[in-house]
């Protein structure tokens, strides 16, 4: 299902529609977000941006990633820590970010000033209903951990590596599980990742294929929407200062925040 929002107040709504849960009777969202600052993108993994062979340079970018990256070795020797950290630091994967944060989709989707002008859009994909596209022993694993996600140990326990995982059986899945807290920036992007079964397969085509399912839905966020979702994501505090954090994440903050705005015109505010 796609929806154009028109207004912030729309977008509230639509963001934040089918949350209420009735068995525990609280707003508890099963979805996962993932901004873009244009809609025309494609849901792909950066591994596929890389090109060329990529499924075959896939093992050799991980194996020379462990091989320089030793001094910054991920919180024990699991792949699945292994692949968070590479993927945290930039490294082309098969993992694709996402966030429990409808917020911090929108930062990402409002956060380039020179695509003001582009539509945007924000992915959401209902977790309860992807996880009945898996192999049973994930949830064997994850009743036995009392679990509502998956963490990287779980992943471990499910499967070592990733050829393991596409063992697991012929068609394709995706997995989404939590990263571990390798900084705040994790933390306060509310992360987590998801992951295909094989390297070629294409998210977007799987959620397609399962579009009866109402496994997904799409947001559209205007052009003309933008700077207002913009300004008001930065008074409420949901900026890179916060977000990314340190020094970097100030500057990449300041720079923005001071960019010319629509008309032109730089606010000192």
């Amino acid at each position: 299902m796609e929806t154009t929002v028109r207004t912030w107040t729309e977008l509230q709504d639509v963001l934040f529609e089918d949350s209420y849960d009735p068995t525990i009777q609280r707003y508890r969202s099963n979805f996962a977000f993932r901004g873009m600052v244009n809609r025309g993108w494609a849901l792909e993994t950066s591994l596929m941006r890389l090109g060329g062979p990529y499924a075959v340079l896939e093992r050799a970018l991980l194996r020379n990633f462990k091989k320089y990256a030793h001094q910054e070795q991920a919180l024990g020797n699991s792949e699945w820590n292994w692949l968070s950290l590479a993927q945290h630091h930039g490294l082309p994967t098969r993992l694709m970010d996402w966030t429990y944060s409808p917020y911090v989709a929108l930062h990402f989707a409002t956060d380039d000033m020179r695509r003001m002008d582009d539509d945007g859009i924000i992915w959401c994909v209902d977790l309860s209903v992807a996880r009945t596209h898996l192999p049973p022993l994930f949830a064997e694993v994850r009743e036995r951990n009392h679990a509502y996600a998956f963490s990287v140990d779980m992943m471990n326990e499910v499967a070592e590596s990733l050829e393991s995982l596409q063992a697991l059986r012929k068609d394709d899945f995706v997995v989404f599980f939590e990263p571990p807290s390798l900084d705040n920036r994790i933390v306060n992007q509310y992360a987590l990742f998801s992951v295909m079964s094989r390297s070629e397969a294409n998210l977007e085509d799987w959620l397609e294929q399962r579009r009866g399912d109402r496994i997904y839905r799409k947001i559209i966020i205007p052009a003309s929407l933008k700077w207002e979702v913009r300004d008001k994501l930065d008074q409420a505090n949901i900026s890179e200062r916060v977000l990314f954090g340190g020094l970097d994440g100030l500057c990449r903050w300041l720079r923005r925040h001071y960019s010319p705005g629509p008309g032109g015109e730089t606010s000192l505010k």
